[in-house]
Formats: C-alpha cells, sequence, structure tokens
C-alpha cells in the first residue's frame, strides 16, 4: 500500500459515522437508505461519507436496478493492519528491553540492599 493510500485509508477511518457504516457493512451488504436510517444527518450526508470510503477503497458500490447497494472491502483494511503490526513489533522490543533494564535494576538494589 502506497504511504499516499495510507494516508487515505487513515483519513476515511478518522471519522466516526465512516467507521460505524464501516462496521454496519462487516455484517453484510446495504443500501444506502439502510445505512443512512441510524445517523441523524441526511442521506446525501451519508453519500459524501461513503463517497470518501470508497475512494479509500474500503467499500464497493453496486447498482442493481434503482438500487444502490455497498459492501465492505476488508483489503485495505489488512494491508493497514500489516503497515501497523510493523510498528507495534517494533514497541513491543522496546518495551521487552525496558523490562530487562528495570528487572537487572530491581536485582542490583536488592543486591545491594544485602
Amino acid at each position: 500500500m502506497a504511504a499516499d493510500q495510507i494516508s487515505t485509508v487513515f483519513a476515511a477511518l478518522a471519522d466516526p459515522t465512516r467507521r460505524a457504516i464501516l462496521a454496519r457493512l462487516a455484517a453484510g451488504e446495504a443500501t444506502v437508505n439502510e445505512l443512512a436510517e441510524p445517523f441523524p444527518i441526511s442521506v446525501q450526508a451519508i453519500s459524501k461519507h461513503l463517497t470518501v470510503l470508497e475512494r479509500a477503497g474500503l467499500i464497493v458500490r453496486t447498482r442493481e436496478a434503482q438500487w444502490r447497494r455497498c459492501r465492505l472491502d476488508p483489503a485495505p483494511l489488512r494491508t493497514l493492519a500489516e503497515w501497523v503490526e510493523q510498528y507495534r513489533r517494533l514497541w513491543d522490543e522496546r518495551y521487552d528491553t525496558l523490562d530487562d533494564y528495570l528487572r537487572d535494576l530491581k536485582e542490583n538494589s536488592d543486591d545491594s540492599d544485602r
């Protein structure tokens, strides 16, 4: 995933309404009207959120007759999770190093108390 796409995905996920839409789509496809139901905003506003999610590659919109359905595309989330994972490993290693250092300090402190 290119840096620009990572930024686009993070920007799309920054909004709580868009995260709620993705959570709903994780349960299965839905129409724009179905997605708009729980929100106190217009269908047009939901459509704008869907456009942001679609540009980020997080959803796919289809048209069947007069119905516009949306579905989740988890690929960018997997790629983003892999990108974040490398930093989690780095911090785990640093915390392990800090843990070892603190353990050594405690052991040395206990030895000097005797």
